[in-house]
């Protein structure tokens, strides 16, 4: 007897053989059981995870007779009886398997339909199973459409497709649909075990790891690398020759690599990849493994009672470099990591791109906090303020030239009497002072601040802060560059103040102009739509590009069923967005029939949360403004108020 291919020899037979699959098995299995079943399925997923096998399941489940001859539709299908054999071997004349990769026009559509006026010859019911069907083309999907909407009650349509969203919409909607997922690691292995346990193959776990990662969650795919790997080990699994086989990089290179990288070792990390080159071992696999051992040691940093006792003995040095390494290094590298792999192929040698992209983490390494006081100069650091109970009047004999420094705005509240580096209050002197030539001053943009937090420390005291770098550049109003004379009376009025709005489409300086944009014009039909889309968006009906549309719409009109939105940008308008809108309607109650038009928006729920948010940021400007002691030290010191610190709290 040929050898039959682990593959084809343990595909699951009935619904409890299936692995992975739980919620569409538990679906079918409730339908069948209580016999409320759908004239279609569309079976979705990536390939080899059991939508064939699901397919021919259900075909068994309901034409099978039971042993004795005398059974009816059931979830467990015997085997044993003359459909279910049948249907095992590829001859039950009323399953018809459609491959619509080959077959993919209107001729064979036609041809397979001639068959559904004619009842089913030996089962109970006729199956039609239609695999890869997105391949199909238009005109064989319009001509399937009325006997897949209103089959003959003996018929069933079984779809299955890898591409979903190249299938017609109005194919979808007239099917049940069940997204078959790709399979763990973890699921894949224990299934290899069993299955090499079936066989007597003798299997070392960290094999089946390496297979079970290599499948990529196709069980199929596992099964067959297993093949290979058999044949290839000579009837044994162990993890050296499959590790070759595979052309896996051994992780204790890749360990390596992240311990030089946590330790800034750009001499070991080029050597590590020189020993990949001579060992001819893959740089992308390098990569990949590299990613993966950086997300188990991302998770142990977050999240340390995640630690898990399993049998990995890497386990204890991945614990080690998460201790090692800090976090926001961790996550760089992930990023690098998983970015370089398309850089790999356009690289004249992928070595060379490997130790680019490691090394790149050694250039853009996050800073730390000695690093970066080095940004502010050591000599733009003026002298600490005598304290105004110590300090001797005295005239200056020259006019004295005060080098501009950038002083960063205070804080609403920042503590300025008796403070280093706070203007001394005047005193009335005995006598009028003599006449002094001016002296040159940078412009007071803001009360001094205490020595941690405004005009820098003496050195024995806390360092300089860091700057914002959120902030984005402005020109704050220029306060008199003469110094008012001790004796002059404060102003009566607070300076004004300026405070720039950033637009949140437009990134750049707070003073660019806005773009024009209609004026908000609220509408009832406005005040409909917006609680119809806050209702679809808090549920989770409607994400991504689907929200967007409907956020960025203006509902005209409601004639009947029929309703007409506006656009102002037609991307929203593209692909199924409006197809999957009406879709989240009509699970809401709303069964209409959405028309799109291109216009000038003037009442949309985001324009209409974005007059609010603004609303809101007047508000709290005003109430800060309006606040005598900011008014008092406007007033006084000449503070002016960081742009972007105030913030609506909503």
């Amino acid at each position: 007897m040929s050898y039959v291919v682990l593959a084809r020899k343990y595909r699951p037979r009935n619904f409890r053989e299936m692995v992975g699959q739980g919620h569409v098995v538990q679906a079918l299995a409730n339908a069948l059981t209580s016999q409320r079943l759908h004239h279609a399925y569309l079976f979705t997923g990536t390939r080899g995870v059991g939508k064939t096998t699901v397919s021919r399941i259900l075909a068994k489940s309901l034409n099978c007779t039971g042993p004795d001859g005398q059974g009816g539709i059931t979830a467990e299908p015997c085997g044993v009886c003359q459909a279910c054999t049948d249907i095992d071997a590829g001859r039950f004349v009323d399953y018809t398997e459609l491959d619509a990769a080959s077959n993919r026009g209107v001729d064979e559509v036609q041809s397979l339909l001639e068959q559904a006026v004619y009842k089913p010859v030996q089962g109970r019911f006729k199956v039609f199973m239609i695999d890869e069907v997105h391949m199909l083309t238009n005109t064989a999907f319009n001509a399937m459409l009325k006997t897949l909407e209103e089959p003959p009650e003996y018929l069933k349509f079984v779809l299955a497709t890898t591409d979903p969203q190249k299938v017609p919409v109005t194919v979808l909607s007239r099917c049940l649909q069940f997204n078959l997922r790709p399979m763990a690691p973890e699921t894949v292995a224990e299934h290899l075990q069993q299955v090499l346990q079936a066989e007597g193959v003798n299997a070392e776990p960290q094999a089946l790891r390496l297979l079970s990662r290599a499948a990529r969650g196709s069980m199929r795919d596992a099964l067959s690398l297993t093949d290979q790997a058999i044949a290839f080990g000579g009837g044994q699994l162990l993890e050296a020759p499959v590790r070759q086989m595979l052309g896996a990089v051994d992780r204790s290179h890749v360990l390596r690599l992240i311990d030089a990288l946590a330790r800034a070792d750009g001499a070991a990390v080029v050597d590590t990849v020189n020993t990949l080159r001579m060992n001819g071992l893959s740089a992308a696999s390098t990569l990949e493994e590299m990613t993966g051992l950086l997300q188990r040691m991302a998770v142990l940093q977050s999240v340390p009672e995640s630690a898990t006792t399993d049998d990995d003995p890497d386990a204890p040095e991945i614990a080690r470099l998460a201790e090692a390494l800090p976090a926001d290094e961790t996550q760089l590298l992930y990023s690098l990591c998983l970015h370089g792999r398309t850089e790999l192929g356009l690289a004249p040698d992928e070595y060379a791109a490997l130790t680019m992209v490691l090394l790149r983490l050694l250039a853009f390494k996050p800073s730390g906090a000695a690093e970066k006081k080095t940004l502010r100069p050591a000599e733009a650091r003026p002298a600490p303020a005598v304290p105004v109970a110590t300090a001797a009047p005295a005239v200056p004999a020259a006019p004295v030239a005060v080098a501009p420094r950038p002083v960063p705005a205070a804080p609403v509240g920042a503590p300025v009497a008796g403070e280093p580096g706070a203007r001394p209050a005047p005193a009335a002197p005995a006598q009028a002072p003599a006449p002094v030539a001016p002296v040159a001053r940078e412009p007071i943009a803001a009360p001094p601040l205490p020595a941690t937090a405004a005009d820098g420390p003496p050195d024995d005291e806390a360092p300089w802060p860091e700057p914002d770098e959120d902030l984005p550049p402005w020109d704050p109003v220029p306060a008199p560059t003469a110094a008012r004379s001790p004796a002059a009376p404060a102003p009566a009025a607070a300076p004004v103040v300026r405070i720039p709005v950033r637009d949140p489409g437009s990134p750049g300086r707070l003073d660019q102009p806005r773009p024009a944009a209609a004026p908000l014009q609220p509408t009832p039909e406005g005040d409909f739509w917006t609680g119809l889309v806050q209702q679809l968006a808090d549920s989770g009906a409607i994400t991504a590009l689907t929200r967007e549309l409907a956020l960025q719409s203006q509902l005209v009109s409601r004639e009947g069923a029929r309703w007409l939105l506006r656009i102002e940008r037609e991307t929203l308008a593209q692909g199924s967005n409006r197809e999957r809108l009406m879709a989240a309607l009509h699970a809401a109650g709303h069964t209409v029939e959405l028309a799109l038009e291109n216009g000038v928006v003037t009442d949309s729920p985001a324009r209409r949360a974005t007059a609010e948010a603004e609303r809101r940021q007047r508000e709290a400007e005003q109430q800060i403004l309006g606040d005598p002691f900011v008014q008092a030290m406007m007033r006084d010191f000449g503070g002016t108020i960081v742009p972007g610190s105030l913030k609506a709290i909503s």
